[in-house]
């Protein structure tokens, strides 16, 4: 599966944006998709998964209540709507879509097989 990016800029803090990741393939809805990103220095860290098959999303304490993950199979899609951005949100977004055949936990880097090459978000103070 190729994995594709858009969407990202330049807001301000307390302001919202939306972010997209268009994939190929025919079996998109047997894939396990996620968002990760990472800010220059640090780790890649994860900011959202949604499971294939019960459709239950993930998000880790540092995002919960402010972004939600949205997928539609019908159009090999998943996006990110992102509120009440703060600077520290400012970071590369990856796209990611997890192999039938991983089985490292899926908030893992290691989690998935599959990239998207990225999308900068930057949020301004």
């Amino acid at each position: 599966v190729q994995l594709s990016e858009s969407g990202g800029g330049l807001v301000q803090a307390g302001g919202s944006l939306r972010i997209s990741c268009a994939a190929s393939g025919r079996t998109f809805s047997r894939y396990t998709m996620a968002w990760f990103r990472q800010a220059p220095g640090k780790e890649r860290e994860l900011v959202s998964t949604v499971n294939w098959s019960t459709g239950d999303t993930y998000y880790p304490d540092s995002v919960k209540g402010r972004f939600t993950m949205s997928r539609d199979n019908a159009k090999n899609r998943v996006d990110l709507q992102m509120n009440s951005l703060q600077p520290e949100d400012t970071a590369v977004y990856y796209c990611a879509a997890r192999g039938a055949s991983n089985y490292y936990s899926t908030v893992s880097v290691r989690g998935y097989d599959y990239w998207g090459q990225g999308t900068q978000v930057t949020v301004s103070s």
